[in-house]
């Protein structure tokens, strides 16, 4: 144990390692270098790291504060027992004294004192799921949507207090926000219940929002949907979350979009996919049809001999790209229409083609005639 004799003789200076004319962040930084060595938490049932860190502790209380080494360098340890000051108590005093310092090292700095636990604290970011039409998607749109949410209450500004009051030191926890509880030989530190690890209660809360500093009102907020986004897409609307509370900024509104389908257009990224329906002659002799995209009426040229499930592409006419310039294109899926009705004109001259068909040398070496199986006849 240090005694109060051995504490009369010793060097504060060489206790540091530092210089007599060492700077206060050389003394700290020297300080903090010993304390982690001989700390009591790291050097259990050590009496002698104890002592070492006591010691060193009453140096950087010294040298550390202005005054008390302006009278340490001129008188030495008498005089500073003469002017009242007997060294640092217990623990609880060392720490509560250097919070700052054990904070960095140790993560539990304040535990020992109280601390100030009512910061500001940031709302909550909020989700919100739109489902847009189809051509929303693709050409962008505007939209207003309302939403409830827990707003910072104005009446106390979100600090859950009624106007001219002040919060109250927690007495269970005196202040500090964490209380000890014993589990066997352990002692387990945990938020205080009563102040729910605030340090401090509220006597006289808000009659508004009854001390919660958050009050739940609807809101209208108008998004813009840019051109060409897609089913997950995500909208980031900052400070439009919960708000915050004791000065804290308010959360943000992720907006996630959901396309609803098209009866007639398919997508798959910047690309639109439709099917076009075609007769036999309009495939067999070619021909230029109008066919609808997502821009209005586009010709779509049908070569002669188009097989059905061929692709034909209209460049440019699919979606505006997110990222980029330009549009994606319109794929058209040829599909064959077989009339299920015909005139007796329709069948003879379909016969006549079939009965043509089966005598051309290619037709017979790939089997019965096309129309013959197509249409039955």
């Amino acid at each position: 144990m240090v005694n109060r004799q051995q504490s009369m003789d010793i060097d504060y200076y060489q206790t540091l390692g530092v210089s007599s004319n060492a700077s206060r962040e050389e003394i700290k930084k020297a300080y903090r270098k010993l304390a982690l060595k001989y700390h009591p938490d790291r050097n259990p049932d050590d009496k002698e790291a104890e002592d070492k860190f006591k010691i060193a502790t009453e140096a950087y209380e010294v040298l550390g504060d202005l005054e008390k080494r302006k009278i340490y360098d001129r008188y030495g340890v008498a005089g500073l027992r003469d002017s009242g000051y007997n060294g640092p108590g217990g623990f609880d005093d060392i720490f509560s004294g250097f919070s700052d310092i054990f904070g960095d090292l140790f993560g539990f700095g304040g535990r020992r004192g109280p601390r100030n636990h009512r910061g500001p604290i940031p709302g909550h970011d909020l989700r919100y799921d739109l489902n847009i039409s189809f051509m929303e998607a693709i050409f962008g749109a505007e939209k207003e949507v309302e939403i409830r949410k827990q707003d910072t209450c104005w009446t106390c500004e979100g600090s859950g207090l009624r106007p001219g009051y002040q919060p109250e030191t927690c007495t269970t926890c005196k202040g500090m926000g964490q209380v000890l509880q014993a589990q066997g030989p352990f002692r387990i530190q945990t938020a205080c219940p009563h102040c729910r690890g605030q340090g401090a209660v509220i006597t006289e809360p808000c009659q508004d929002c009854q001390g919660q500093g958050l009050v739940e009102r609807p809101r209208k907020v108008t998004l813009k949907i840019p051109a060409g986004v897609d089913s997950g897409a995500r909208m980031r609307l900052r400070g439009e979350g919960e708000g915050g509370r004791r000065g804290g900024p308010a959360g943000d509104l992720y907006v996630i979009l959901h396309v609803e389908p098209h009866k007639f257009f398919q997508r798959e990224g910047d690309h639109i996919f439709a099917t076009i329906p075609v007769s036999f002659s309009q495939a067999a002799l070619g021909c230029t049809l109008e066919v609808p995209t997502v821009h209005g009426p586009e010709k779509l040229k049908i070569p002669a001999g188009t097989q059905p499930g061929k692709h034909l592409t209209l460049s440019g006419r699919g979606v505006p790209r997110l990222r980029g310039s330009g549009n994606g294109d319109m794929i058209c899926e040829i599909k064959l229409v077989v009339p299920d009705r015909l005139s007796r004109r329709q069948k003879e001259l379909l016969r006549e083609f079939a009965e043509i068909e089966e005598k051309s040398d290619e037709q017979k070496k790939k089997g019965a005639g096309f129309l013959k199986k197509f249409f039955h006849l």
